[in-house]
């Protein structure tokens, strides 16, 4: 293997390889994966001279560590963290050169979730359909990462030794205290009673410590059925709002199920689905109805 490659030292709770996704194939039953907090990824890709789509590493919670065979140049983004070279610390949110042999440590996220990680040249791995995400649902792409991997990097971007510095990146303000996640009713809102729809509407959810890379799942009130029983399994798209039987919406992310056969009660907006990724555990949630 190329000694333009980076090994895992640390892993972290979660650590995947991402990308933009793998769009065009839900007809064959593969969702859209992707990086959870795409805006991010685009950051820290132009950041380090990488096109905007170019595989980067999402960690989830404390981060993880990694040391590079060859001097590489590397930016991390996202959820805001503490981040060390041989212990130094470096710079969170701007590109910062990393020598040969020397660890990179990204550690726990002091707010969000989820961090990214740009190499020069980006994470080379083989693409499947496409795109190097990976794809816990169907079980596409790297597999997460442990200790040992040995992750390729692509070509050198040519930033040299150069930290680039003229790339736009105004400051991230971080995941908001309150989500508010702009919603549009449909297509199933009538298996559901005017009451629960005010519900929707007025009411607040809270994060679910059980919300994973699938789905963003909300404790709160229950949404009533006007209609009992399940529809037709049918198809779902990245940001559906399903409802199964204990009546609290699930938002689906980026490695949803491509069918289901729950209600959706409406499909939440895909430019606010990046904060709903970067929520922790016990966010206030609310849905705003747009048409």
């Amino acid at each position: 293997m190329t000694d333009r490659a980076v090994i895992v030292v640390r892993a972290g709770a979660l650590t995947t390889v991402q990308d933009l996704g793998r769009t065009g194939y839900a007809h064959l039953g593969v969702p859209r994966s992707g990086a959870l907090d795409p805006s991010a990824v685009r950051l820290v890709n132009r950041l380090v001279g990488n096109p905007e789509a170019a595989a980067v590493l999402e960690t989830t919670v404390n981060g993880c560590a990694v040391r590079p065979r060859r001097a590489v140049t590397v930016a991390v983004g996202g959820a805001p963290c503490p981040v060390r070279v041989d212990g130094r610390p470096a710079a969170w949110g701007t590109a910062v050169r990393v020598p040969a042999g020397s660890v990179l440590e990204i550690g726990a996220a002091t707010r969000g979730l989820r961090a990214y990680v740009a190499f020069g040249g980006g994470v080379g791995v083989e693409p499947v359909l496409g795109s190097r995400s990976t794809d816990l649902l169907s079980g596409l792409g790297p597999a997460p990462l442990a200790e040992g991997t040995v992750l390729p990097l692509g070509p050198d971007t040519g930033t040299g030794t150069a930290v680039r510095g003229s790339v736009d990146a105004p400051p991230w303000p971080g995941p908001p205290d309150e989500l508010v996640l702009r919603v549009r009713l449909g297509p199933r809102e009538d298996w559901f009673t005017a009451a629960a729809l005010r519900t929707l509407a007025t009411r607040a959810y809270r994060v679910s410590p059980a919300s994973n890379r699938i789905g963003l799942r909300l404790e709160g009130p229950v949404l009533e059925r006007a209609l009992h029983g399940e529809p037709a399994s049918e198809g779902m798209v990245l940001g559906a709002v399903q409802v199964p039987p204990d009546g609290r919406p699930v938002v689906f992310l980026a490695d949803h199920p491509t069918t289901g056969g729950y209600p959706v009660v409406g499909v939440v907006r895909e430019a606010d689905l990046g904060a709903a990724a970067q929520a922790v555990p016990g966010t206030p949630v609310r849905f705003t109805p747009v048409r």
